[in-house]
C-alpha cells in the first residue's frame, strides 16, 4: 500500500472519532500528493490540491520544504497547476511562517526576473520570521546594490510588517461561559491523562473539559446563539489556569472559541477570551499572550469589610464575599479596548486596563508574543544595516526608577540580563528583554515545543544559551505504544537543535528519565541566571525560574530571550526554632498557612516573586520550598542563601553534571563542560570573595514581607483538597494546610506515594531508615496500604546503591523497576507493597499512572486537583492529601493517617532536616 493510501485509510479512521484528516508534515507524503497533482488525469487530483492548499503543517516541517519547492516551481513557470497561479503561490508562501518559504522568496525576490522579485519583496515584507542565514543574504545584496534589498530592508526598518496590520476592534462582544467555580486547573482544559496527543491539535479538542461533552455541546449552542460574539471562559470565584502553563489548554481554548490563524493552516487558532474573578494564573496568563488573546482579572465578588476595613467571616472563618455584578453563563459583555473597561450593555464594571498594557495590545494586534519578538528584531537589523536609529514603532518598553530606593534579587538578575534598555537601573514593574542562561523542556509539552521551533523556522539553538535540556520524565513510569512513537522522535529532533536530550536518538547512553527540573536545578550553576521551563514547577533554588508554556520554551531557545515585566517580589524570613521531629516539607506548608493567616486570607505570594531567605539549606532540600511556590501562586522564587551553602550546592551539581559527561550525554559543542566550567568559576569568586552570593539590598522595597515562626510549628502539615467542602469554591485548592491532629489517627488511607520534584535524596534516606525503625518496633514491616517510591533522578538512585540505603528499600519492596523491561501498561490495581518504580514523575502527573478511583491519596507530590492523581468513583470522592515523606510512609504501613506519639516514635532518630534561620545578614 502507497503512504498516500495510507493516509486515505487514517482519513477513514478519523472520521470514526468525529475528526477530520491529520494536518500533513511529512516530505514523503506531500512529495506523492504533489506528484498526483502534476497527473491531471490522476483520480485523487482533486483531493490532493485541496491537502496541498490547505492542510500542509508550515514552519520548517519537512513537508513545508516540499511545498515551498514547488510553489517556487509554479511562481517561476517550471511547474503549471491552472488551480495554483503564481499569484496564488505568493499568497501560499505568505502563509507559511518563514524556514524554506523565506528562502523562496528570498531567491526569486533577489533572482533576475523583475516582476516577479517586486512580487516576493511585497510578500517578504509581511514576514518576521527571519533568522541569521536569511537577513544576511539581504545585507550582502544590499552591499552588491539591489534595489529589491534595499526596498525590503527599509521597509523592516519603518517595520510595516507590524505598522500595516489591522487595529484591534475597539468593542470586542463577549458571551460568558463559567467553566467552573474555584480555582480551575489546567487539567480540565487539557487533562495530563491525554498529553499523548497535544500535537495532534484536533484530536486533543475533544479532551477540552475533560471529555465533558454535555459542557462541549453548551459551548457549542452558546456559539450557535451568539455568532457575531466570542465566547470568554471563566473561572468563577478562582483563578483561572493554575497548576501549568499548559499551552495546550489554551490552545483548546483557542480552538473552541478562538479566531483561525489562517484558512490554510488547520486547526490553529488565536486570540481566545479568558477570565477569573481572581484573574488568570501567572504562567497560564503568559501563554495567553502567546497566542494573542486577553486575560481578564473580573473581581467579581469581592470580601465584604467591616466598617473599621475588617474582613468579615462566617462561623468557620471564612471570609464572606459579595457579588459586585454577575457574569452567570450566556451573560453578553462588552471589551472596550480603547477606554480599557468591561461593559454589561452600557453599564461600567470593571477597569480591565492590566488586560491591556501596551505591550499586550501589541500581541493582540499581531497575533501573538512571537510575532512582536521577531518583528523587534527584524527592525533593529534592518537599522543597523541602513546605518539609522531605530525608528520607534513599538511600545516603548516601560522603565522604572526610583531614586534611593535599593534592589530585590530579581530586580538584580533583571538590570544584570536586560538588553535593549537605557541604562537606568530598573524596578518592579519594568517591561524587559532579558537573556535567558538555561532552558527546560519536558516530554509532554517537547511535542508542542518542537513544532513551535518548526513554525517559527528555528532551526539551531541561540548560542547565547548557556544549557538547554529535554526530559524524559513525563513518560518514564509507563513505556507504551504512545510513548514509542512520540519519544524517540522528540529527542532526535531536540538533540538536532542543541538540546542535551534524556534519551540518545543513536543509543550511546542509557535512556535517563530524571525528573526535569531536578535536571535543571543542577546544571544552573548561577545564583544570578534566569532560567526558562516548560513546566509550571521551574522554579530554582539558584536564580531565578520561571514555569512557561511550550511557545515560550520555544522561543527562549531559538533567541536565547524572554520579555516580561519585573515582578514585585515577597520577602520571606524565619525565626524561631525547629523541633526535632519536623520536616522541611512542614516549614514549606507552614509558611502558606501563616502568610494567609498573617494577611487575612489573602494570597499576596500570587503573581509575585518569592524571595525566601533560606540561607543555610542546600540546593536540593531548598527545591522543595520554591517547588511549592507554584502552588502558592507566586511567579517564581529566589533563594537567598550564605555564601558556604552556595560553594555546598555548587559543588554537588558540578559532581551530577561531570557524571551526564561520563555517560556520554555531552554534545559537539560541550554544553554540559561548559556548565562545570562556569560552576568552578563561580565557586572561585565565593571563595575569594570577588563576588559574593546574590543578595538584595538592604533599603529594597517590597510588597509585603512576611516572618514565619518556626516555633509555631508543632506537628506535621498537611494540604487537603477539601472535597466535600459545601462551598464549591473552596474545594482542591492548596490553601487548606491542616495540621495533623486534626485527623485524629483515623482517616483511612489507601494509597500512599513518596516521588514528584518535591523529593530529594534525604527523603529516599529518611524513607530507609524509617523503614528500619518500624521492624525494631513492631518485628515486622507489614503494609496495609501501598506505597508508590519514584526517586527523581538516576543519580541518586546511584548515590542510595553507594551508601546503601537502596539495598534497605530493596528488602521490603514487592516491585523493584526494571529498565531492560519497563512497564508497558499502567497499573490499574495495587497490591499493599512498597513500588520501587522508575525514577521520574509517575502519580504527580497523572496521565500515565493513577490511583484507583475513589481512593485517598496521601503523597508527597503537588498537585492536589480533582482527578489528577487519583479519578471519582461512583462511591467516593478521590483525595489527594499532600505532605513529607514521613508522613506518607506511615500513613501506608498503619493503612490510616497516625497519631502524634506513633508519627514521634517512627522518626526517632533521624535527621530529618538541618534546617534553621541564618544568623548571617543576607542583604548588601
Amino acid at each position: 500500500m502507497s503512504i498516500y493510501k495510507d493516509y486515505l485509510k487514517e482519513i477513514e479512521d478519523r472520521k470514526g472519532q468525529g475528526l477530520h484528516p491529520k494536518p500533513i508534515d511529512g516530505a514523503e507524503l506531500l512529495s506523492k500528493i504533489i506528484e498526483q497533482i502534476k497527473d491531471v488525469d490522476n483520480e485523487y487530483r482533486e483531493d490532493s490540491l485541496q491537502f496541498f492548499i490547505y492542510n500542509v503543517l508550515p514552519g520548517t516541517t519537512s513537508a513545508a520544504s516540499v511545498k515551498a519547492k514547488f510553489l517556487k516551481e509554479i511562481i517561476l513557470g517550471e511547474s503549471v497547476v491552472k488551480e495554483i497561479t503564481p499569484a496564488f503561490a505568493f499568497e501560499q508562501l505568505s502563509h507559511m511562517k518563514g524556514g524554506p518559504s523565506v528562502k523562496v522568496l528570498l531567491d526569486v525576490a533577489l533572482g533576475s526576473d523583475v516582476a516577479l522579485a517586486k512580487q516576493a519583496a511585497d510578500v517578504l515584507k509581511t514576514q518576521v520570521f527571519l533568522y541569521e542565514a536569511d537577513t544576511s543574504r539581504l545585507e550582502d545584496a544590499l552591499k552588491s546594490g539591489s534595489s529589491i534589498a534595499k526596498d525590503i530592508i527599509e521597509s523592516y526598518a519603518k517595520a510595516e510588517f507590524f505598522t500595516k496590520l489591522p487595529e484591534i476592534e475597539e468593542e470586542i462582544e463577549v458571551v460568558t461561559y463559567i467553566a467552573g467555580v474555584g480555582d480551575i486547573s489546567t487539567d480540565l482544559l487539557s487533562p495530563g491523562g491525554d498529553a499523548h496527543s497535544r500535537s495532534d491539535r484536533e484530536l486533543h479538542g475533544q479532551c477540552m473539559f475533560e471529555h465533558n461533552k454535555d459542557m462541549q455541546n453548551e459551548l457549542l449552542a452558546l456559539k450557535e446563539q451568539h455568532p457575531d460574539k466570542r465566547v470568554m471562559l471563566i473561572a468563577e470565584k478562582g483563578t483561572m489556569g493554575v497548576g501549568s502553563s499548559r499551552m495546550s489548554g489554551v490552545n483548546n481554548v483557542a480552538l473552541w472559541t478562538g479566531v483561525p490563524f489562517s484558512k490554510y493552516v488547520p486547526f490553529i487558532n488565536f486570540a481566545p477570551v479568558i477570565a477569573g474573578t481572581n484573574g488568570i494564573a501567572p504562567i497560564f496568563l503568559t501563554t495567553v499572550g502567546v497566542t494573542g488573546g486577553i486575560g481578564l482579572d473580573l473581581k467579581n465578588w469581592v470580601k465584604q469589610k467591616d466598617e473599621a476595613g475588617n474582613t468579615v467571616v462566617d462561623a468557620d472563618g471564612e471570609p464572606i464575599l459579595k457579588q459586585m455584578y454577575s457574569v452567570a453563563t450566556g451573560t453578553v459583555l462588552t471589551i472596550n479596548t480603547k477606554e480599557k473597561k468591561l461593559y454589561h450593555g452600557k453599564v461600567e464594571l470593571k477597569d480591565i486596563s492590566a488586560a491591556f498594557t501596551p505591550q499586550k495590545m501589541e500581541f493582540m494586534k499581531a497575533g501573538g508574543s512571537y510575532a512582536v519578538v521577531f518583528g523587534k528584531k527584524l527592525q533593529t537589523f534592518a537599522s543597523k544595516v541602513l546605518g539609522i536609529p531605530v525608528v520607534p514603532v513599538y511600545a516603548p518598553s516601560k522603565e522604572i526608577t526610583i531614586e534611593g530606593q535599593g534592589l530585590t534579587a530579581v530586580e538584580k538578575i533583571f538590570n544584570r540580563n536586560a538588553v535593549g534598555t537605557s541604562g537606568a537601573t530598573l524596578h518592579a514593574g519594568s517591561y524587559v528583554r532579558a537573556e535567558v542562561n538555561i532552558v527546560g523542556s519536558q516530554d509532554t509539552t517537547g511535542l508542542m515545543t518542537s513544532q513551535e521551533l518548526e513554525m517559527m523556522a528555528a532551526t539551531v539553538i541561540s548560542p547565547i544559551v548557556d544549557g538547554a535540556y529535554q526530559s524524559g520524565c513525563h513518560t518514564a513510569s509507563v513505556w507504551d505504544d504512545k510513548s514509542k512513537a512520540n519519544i524517540p522522535r522528540l529527542m532526535s529532533f531536540m538533540n538536532d537543535f542543541g538540546l542535551i536530550t534524556g534519551r540518545d536518538p543513536k543509543g550511546k547512553y542509557f535512556p535517563m528519565t530524571d525528573v526535569i527540573h531536578k535536571v535543571l536545578n543542577d546544571i544552573t550553576v548561577g545564583d544570578w541566571d534566569i532560567i526558562i521551563g516548560g513546566d509550571s514547577h521551574t522554579r530554582m533554588s539558584k536564580g531565578v525560574a520561571f514555569g512557561a508554556d511550550s511557545g515560550t520554551v520555544a522561543l527562549a531557545l531559538a533567541t536565547g530571550e524572554a520579555s516580561m515585566p519585573i515582578p514585585e517580589s515577597v520577602k520571606v524570613t524565619f525565626k524561631g526554632q525547629m523541633k526535632s521531629y519536623m520536616d522541611f516539607r512542614d516549614v514549606v506548608h507552614a509558611t502558606q498557612s501563616q502568610m494567609l493567616k498573617q494577611f487575612g486570607g489573602e494570597n499576596v505570594f500570587q503573581g509575585r516573586v518569592i524571595e525566601v531567605h533560606i540561607g543555610t539549606l542546600t540546593a536540593d532540600e531548598a527545591f522543595t520550598f520554591t517547588d511549592w511556590t507554584a502552588e502558592m501562586k507566586a511567579k517564581a522564587s529566589i533563594c537567598i542563601s550564605e555564601d558556604d551553602t552556595l560553594i555546598e550546592s555548587l559543588e554537588i551539581a558540578k559532581g551530577r553534571i561531570q557524571i551526564m559527561i561520563e555517560k556520554g550525554m555531552d554534545n559537539a559543542k560541550g554544553v554540559l563542560q561548559g556548565l562545570v566550567n562556569k560552576a568552578e568559576t563561580r565557586i572561585t569568586e565565593l571563595k575569594t570573595g570577588i563576588k559574593p552570593s546574590l543578595r538584595p539590598d538592604a533599603n529594597a522595597k517590597y510588597h509585603a514581607e512576611v516572618i514565619i515562626d518556626l516555633d509555631e510549628i508543632s506537628e506535621p502539615m498537611i494540604a487537603d483538597p477539601d472535597v466535600n467542602n459545601d462551598d464549591v469554591s473552596k474545594r482542591y485548592t492548596h490553601d487548606n494546610i491542616r495540621p495533623l491532629s486534626y485527623y485524629g489517627g483515623t482517616k483511612k488511607v489507601d494509597l500512599g506515594f513518596v516521588g514528584s520534584c518535591m523529593v530529594h535524596k534525604g527523603d529516599m534516606k529518611i524513607l530507609a531508615q524509617m523503614l528500619k525503625n518500624v521492624e525494631a518496633q513492631y518485628g515486622k514491616v507489614e503494609f496495609k496500604a501501598p506505597l508508590v517510591v519514584a526517586p527523581p533522578t538516576y543519580n541518586i538512585v546511584d548515590e542510595l546503591k553507594a551508601e546503601g540505603d537502596w539495598d534497605v528499600l530493596v528488602k521490603y519492596s514487592g516491585f523493584e523497576f526494571d529498565d531492560n523491561a519497563p512497564k508497558g501498561l499502567a497499573r490499574t490495581k495495587y497490591e499493599n507493597m512498597l513500588y520501587l518504580e522508575r525514577p521520574g514523575c509517575n502519580l504527580c502527573m497523572g496521565n500515565q499512572e493513577k490511583a484507583e478511583p475513589g481512593d485517598t491519596v496521601m503523597a508527597t507530590s503537588t498537585r492536589l486537583f480533582q482527578g489528577r492523581v487519583v479519578k471519582d468513583s461512583g462511591e467516593k470522592k478521590g483525595e489527594s492529601l499532600l505532605s513529607s515523606t514521613p508522613v506518607v510512609v506511615l500513613s501506608t504501613i498503619l493503612g490510616r493517617t497516625p497519631t502524634m506519639a506513633e508519627y514521634e516514635a517512627a522518626v526517632d532518630g533521624i535527621v530529618l532536616t538541618k534546617f534553621k534561620p541564618s544568623t548571617k545578614q543576607l542583604v548588601r
